[in-house]
């Protein structure tokens, strides 16, 4: 059967798409209760006007990126939005799967510092590792493990691999067997920038503080959280 050319879809013209923001919206027939469906012509998504179970709303991720980089629990989230705790930590997971570290210039100076928390129990430290390009402020790389060589390593071969010009970090033995000296530095006020983001990392998260009962229970989430939160 010949295509007919002629041929045309009636698309809406009040209701934008919720992933793209096209018109070209059609009709596509109905859910199993009985709500008419919709289907846009340009991404090929279906969506309906009112979801019964608020986490199918278009909104919830971009509320939770929100929540997340103001501080909010989990549970405070998920009271807010009307969801499931549950349902909330799968959608953290996911929106930082689909994140990604920024590129990295070349020749710049950065800043390396490490700061503790916990996971599950407060008998359980755990590190957070990061690098801060000192001109723009910026995390560039970070690491969540145990306060040895190889959580420490990730961070910094990502920066000697970027041609740093300078690695300012604290008096850690550890990053001597790590920097070549001739790009490594440990002056004093060397590392003024990153520790005061550490201040800010510790009041913004509540998971971070010294003093807190709001530690993480597993590290896939407090990682999703870093990445939302310096990333997003």
């Amino acid at each position: 059967m010949e295509k007919n050319d002629t041929s045309c879809c009636r698309f809406s013209d009040s209701k934008i798409c919720p992933c793209c923001s096209s018109n070209q919206i059609i009709k596509n027939g109905f859910t199993g209760n009985k709500k008419q469906q919709f289907i846009c012509k340009s991404c090929k998504k279906r969506f309906i006007d009112f979801y019964t179970y608020k986490a199918y709303n278009h909104w919830v991720n971009k509320s939770i990126i929100q929540f997340t980089k103001e501080g909010l629990g989990i549970r405070s989230t998920a009271r807010i939005l009307k969801i499931s705790t549950t349902t909330l930590l799968k959608r953290i997971i996911t929106i930082a799967k689909n994140t990604h570290q920024p590129l990295i210039s070349k020749g710049k100076t950065y800043e390396v510092d490490e700061m503790y928390t916990y996971i599950r129990s407060k008998r359980n430290y755990i590190w957070l590792v990061y690098a801060l390009e000192k001109e723009s402020k910026n995390i560039v790389s970070f690491n969540v493990g145990k306060r040895t060589n190889k959580t420490l390593r990730r961070v910094v071969e990502t920066l000697i691999l970027s041609e740093a010009k300078k690695i300012c970090t604290d008096r850690l033995k550890n990053y001597k067997f790590l920097i070549d000296e001739r790009m490594h530095s440990v002056k004093r006020f060397g590392t003024n920038h990153i520790e005061r983001k550490n201040l800010t990392l510790r009041t913004a998260l509540k998971r971070l503080n010294r003093k807190t009962i709001c530690f993480s229970k597993s590290q896939a989430v407090l990682v999703s959280i870093l990445k939302i939160y310096f990333w997003k």
